[in-house]
Formats: structure tokens, C-alpha cells, sequence
């Protein structure tokens, strides 16, 4: 079968450019690679038959000869002594690889991921969590503490390279410090960690005695941590570069600090508002008057009791709560009373209560008079 014109096969005009000829061999590539097209014969003789037209029209003088002469250029040991122009050699491998590489990244698992350049064997070391309690009242007001952290850091005898004083690290002579190998299959060319470096690029011949070769060691640090005020319980903070230090001098991680905030006696949160229940004598309640109430802050503040005050009763002291993270503003604070049941009483205040009872009203408890009112009424309609 005679062979077909190269510009057609790539669906290119002749005077196509080298950007054109690209984008138009990366196209065909995804239609008609093999692992999109098992087992279909067609597909693997025209995937061959671009590779063929695209390693010839992408090299200038090669193009320039074919342009000139035809496939003639290349047969019986013509231009270039490919031999019949397959493309197939070593050279041509090797650059079909990048193209494989950005195309069917995803059959690999690489999602597109481009070839891997060369690198010092660094890795990032990993990211950190501390678990911190507080009380509210360091929530209300901040605090700078200090906090023990035991991590891996980066030795102090080979500066973090693992490499024994005086050494360092030499570059993997099995891939030449890519991390990565490559072999040919065809006209495949597969590529896979490289056994010798573990896909770091390099070798350590004589590891550093005190890390063993790894460029860290284990320590515990001490850290200060300024924690602002108003913050909340869940609230993380980042220490940027605290974590575990990186292998043979990599960036270290991170670390986190997880906040959580101790119950208190007194007061419960919600947000920035603040809530708190205080019991008042019944007296207090009925008469009305002033009561101090405590806050958060850890001041007291005056609050007045209307006459006739209810149990359950809310009152709201304006911005008397948390302060509102990186705001100058605050919340409020919410006091509910619970009217107190007196209780151990003396036979005289027994008495007196009597004696008030039998002076009371309709009027002076409406509320109850208004409910057993209710009831009469509906035993009354019940009897009907």
C-alpha cells in the first residue's frame, strides 16, 4: 500500500507552521492512542502512521527533504538512514514522551502532570495539630502563652542535608537526578520511580550519624502563640513553618492550633453575647430595686430591677459581651432573674407572709387570680 501524503494524514496544509503541526498531531494522538482504543486494529495502524508524518514534518530539515523528495527521502537509506522514515529510534522516543506525558497523564494517574524535572531530594515535612484549652475569660481578654511541641527539626550536625559534615549529596547516576527512569516498549516509553533514589534525584554515600541519613531529628520546642481576644471555641490557628521539619533540608509543615474554650461557673457564650442567670429575693422582685451583676470582664456592673419583676425575666446590658474578633466592637450581655422561693423561714416571717396573704388581692396577684379564674370556668361549663 502505497504510503499517504504526510500533510494529509495530519489533515495540515502545507504551509502549516510548527505550532500547527503540533496541535494537530496532539489531536489525532488523544483520538486514536491504543489505551483509548483496545484492541481496535485501525486505530493502532493510523496512530503509527501520525507518529510517522509528525516525526518527520516537526524536524526542519527533515521536513525540508520530504518537501523536496517525496517519501523517497527517506527510503533505501536516504535522508537521515531512517529506514524506511518509522521514527521509532530512541531520539524520537524521548520526545514523543513529553507529548505522552502532558496528554495521558490520566492513564498513569498523573492527571496531565508534566515530566519530572529534576530536584534535590527535598520533601515538605508534615503539618502539626495541638489541642489548647483556654478559659473564657483568656478569650475575652487574649493571651500570649507559651506551648511545648515535640517535632521533628532539622539537624543541627549536617544542616538538614543528611549527609554526613564535610559530604553531600550526589546526584542518582541511575536517572541522572529526575527521580524517574524511562524504558522503551515499542514505540511506548514507560517511566516509573527510579529504584535507586526512590524518586528523590540523589544518593547520600555517607549518611550523617546523628539523623541516620534523614536531615531531622526529634525535639521538643517551645512556641509563643498570641491568642486574640473574642476568639471562639473550634477556633484554629496557623503557626506558618512550625510543623515537622522536611527531609534533607525540605520546607517545613505547618502547625495548627485547635482552641477550645473551658466551661464557666458563671456565664455561658453564644457568639459575642454572653448569658447569665442570677436568682433575686423575692422582696427584690416585688418591690424592685438595684442589684450588682457580675461580667465577663471581670467587673461588676449596677443593673435595676423594676417593681414587680417575674422569675425569667431578661434584661440586656449593651455591649457587655465578647469582644468581636479583629473588631472594636462587643456583644452583649443577657441577665435573666429567677425570682427565690424564700425558704427556713422563722415563725414570726411565717406569720407576716399570713398576714400579707390576707391582704392580698385579685390586684396584687393577678396572674394567679386570672388563671384559677380560667378553671372555675371551665369546671363550670364541664357540670353543664
Amino acid at each position: 500500500m502505497a504510503k499517504r501524503d504526510y500533510y494529509e494524514v495530519l489533515g495540515i496544509a502545507r504551509t502549516a507552521d510548527d505550532k500547527e503541526i503540533k496541535s494537530a498531531f496532539r489531536k489525532l494522538a488523544k483520538e486514536l492512542h491504543p489505551d483509548r482504543n483496545p484492541g481496535d486494529d485501525e486505530a493502532e495502524r493510523k496512530f503509527k502512521e501520525i507518529n510517522e508524518a509528525y516525526e518527520i514534518l516537526k524536524d526542519q530539515q527533515k521536513r525540508a527533504a520530504y518537501d523536496q523528495f517525496g517519501h523517497s527521502a527517506f527510503e533505501g537509506g536516504g535522508y537521515g538512514g531512517g529506514g524506511g522514515g518509522a521514527g521509532f529510534d530512541s531520539d524520537f522516543s524521548a520526545s514523543m514522551s513529553d507529548i505522552f506525558d502532558d496528554l495521558f497523564g490520566d492513564f498513569r494517574g498523573g492527571g496531565g502532570a508534566r515530566r519530572h524535572k529534576a530536584h534535590s531530594g527535598q520533601e515538605r515535612g508534615s503539618d502539626l495539630r495541638y489541642n489548647m484549652e483556654i478559659s473564657l475569660t483568656d478569650a475575652f481578654t487574649g493571651k500570649a502563652a507559651e506551648i511545648r511541641v515535640p517535632t521533628s527539626v532539622a539537624c543541627e550536625s549536617c544542616s538538614g542535608t543528611g549527609a554526613k559534615k564535610g559530604t553531600s549529596p550526589a546526584v542518582c547516576s541511575s536517572c541522572a537526578g529526575l527521580g524517574k527512569v524511562r524504558a522503551s516498549q515499542g514505540f511506548f516509553t514507560i517511566e516509573r520511580t527510579c529504584p535507586t533514589c526512590h524518586g528523590r534525584g540523589e544518593v547520600i554515600a555517607d549518611p550523617c550519624s546523628e539523623c541516620k541519613g534523614a536531615g531531622r531529628n526529634t525535639k521538643e520546642r517551645v512556641l509563643s502563640v498570641n491568642i486574640p481576644a473574642g476568639v471562639e471555641d473550634g477556633t484554629r490557628i496557623r503557626l506558618a513553618g512550625e510543623g515537622e521539619a522536611g527531609l534533607r533540608g525540605g520546607p517545613s509543615g505547618d502547625l495548627y492550633i485547635f482552641l477550645t474554650i473551658k466551661p464557666h461557673e458563671i456565664f455561658s457564650r453564644d457568639g459575642a453575647d454572653i448569658f447569665c442567670n442570677v436568682p433575686i429575693s423575692m422582696i427584690t422582685a416585688a418591690l424592685g430595686g438595684q442589684i450588682d451583676v457580675p461580667t465577663v470582664s471581670g467587673d461588676r456592673t449596677r443593673m435595676k430591677v423594676p417593681e414587680g419583676t417575674s422569675t425569667a425575666k431578661q434584661f440586656r446590658l449593651r455591649g457587655k459581651g465578647m469582644p468581636v474578633l479583629r473588631s472594636k466592637s462587643h456583644g452583649d450581655m443577657y441577665v435573666q432573674v429567677e425570682v427565690e422561693t424564700p425558704k427556713n423561714l422563722s415563725r414570726r416571717q411565717k406569720d407576716l407572709l399570713k398576714d400579707f396573704d390576707k391582704a392580698s388581692s385579685d390586684e396584687t396577684n393577678p396572674e394567679s387570680a386570672g388563671f384559677f379564674a380560667k378553671v372555675k370556668d371551665f369546671f363550670d361549663k364541664s357540670s353543664d
